[in-house]
């Protein structure tokens, strides 16, 4: 998902990492409205895994400032995560300050420096919210760093699930059908037995 002042799907769900390469090299600022709509979205991402079946839902909110535009409040979306159990992880990222930043003009899009302003309380409380986690990334190594730890919480999220969905078998549990197993061929044969005298 791509998104500014509003939102769009730039690449569909897919394992090709080349086209998703691709895809995200394509992406420009030129003809997306204006801001940083955050509810917008991360509403948009929502509704883009909204398929039940799939083992782990997870979305990475990646962003540089605050919600100033779009109609869903941030909030609100990561409710809607929530009840449709998926994990939100979100990174601030840049720093406070003032920072180059795409302004479309009649003449294209041109870079003004503007004041940037994380808001991390509210990153922090989609987080909480969603069960996910909230990072900060001051750099492009610090931004790996956040993709590689995401990667090892979601690894262990999803082996405790396994493991808490899947009780192991006990010997018990053999012993039981075994006896249940043995009683019925003894009933069955009684009763043959008596059939044939």
């Amino acid at each position: 998902m791509v998104y500014a002042g509003e939102a769009y799907t730039a690449c569909p769900a897919t394992m090709d990492h080349e086209i998703l390469k691709q895809q995200i090299d394509a992406v420009s600022p030129e003809g997306l409205e204006g801001g940083t709509a955050i509810g917008t979205g991360l509403g948009t991402a929502v509704t883009r895994l909204r398929n039940d079946s799939l083992p782990s839902r997870v979305i990475i909110l990646l962003t540089d400032g605050t919600n100033t535009a779009g109609d869903t409040d941030p909030i609100t979306a990561a409710e809607v995560a929530r009840a449709k159990g998926i994990r939100v992880y979100t990174i601030g990222v840049g720093s406070n300050g003032e920072a180059p930043t795409p302004v479309s003009t009649p003449f294209g899009v041109r870079y003004e420096n503007m004041p940037v302003e994380i808001d991390e309380e509210v990153l922090m409380k989609i987080a909480t919210l969603t069960n996910g986690q909230y990072f900060r990334a001051t750099d492009e190594a610090s931004l790996q760093t956040i993709y590689k730890e995401i990667e090892q919480l979601e690894k262990q999220k999803l082996t405790d699930k396994r493991y808490s969905s899947d009780p192991p078998a006990t010997p018990m549990a053999f012993l039981n059908w075994a006896f249940v197993l043995v009683f019925l061929t003894w009933i069955v044969q009684r009763i043959v037995f008596r059939n044939e005298q």
